[in-house]
């Protein structure tokens, strides 16, 4: 049987459950799951879907990229450090929603502009090789 990375995601929900003060049931109403359902995805025996984790994760109000990391769903070595920083602006309790997006766009600009935009490949000198059509669109006014 192949190996899911269910484990490792169902103790960090619990810890976050727990974190949050939610019973079992508490969370898998708020996400609209069943309450067993969530049980077995805590203990490991499931493996749910991307969109079942971005309900888990707006109940808990964490970040549905570090769940889907946790789940093997995001390439962890990859996206480790992006999504680590993204969980921990969207996480930070004295920043408005509005003051996370800007932060959040402030932060892609700059990781855009070092060369590691949304998957674009970066040539030897760290500039995106995108095609021509779409060369003058990436820059915008700072």
């Amino acid at each position: 049987m192949a190996s899911l990375n269910v484990g490792n995601l169902g103790e960090y929900l619990r810890e976050q459950r727990r974190n949050a003060q939610l019973s079992l049931r508490q969370l898998a109403e708020a996400a609209g799951v069943s309450n067993p359902y969530l049980s077995q995805i805590e203990r490991g025996l499931r493996k749910p879907s991307a969109e079942v984790l971005q309900q888990v994760a707006k109940a808990l109000r964490i970040s549905a990229e570090t769940l889907y990391v946790r789940a093997g769903i995001l390439d962890a070595e990859r996206d480790r450090d992006e999504v680590e920083t993204r969980a921990v602006i969207l996480a930070d309790p004295s920043l408005n929603e509005r003051q996370k997006q800007v932060l959040l766009q402030i932060y892609e600009s700059f990781r855009k502009e070092n060369g590691f935009g949304a998957g674009e490949p970066t040539g030897e000198d760290g500039t995106e090789q995108g095609t021509d059509d779409d060369a003058g669109s990436r820059r915008t006014a700072g």
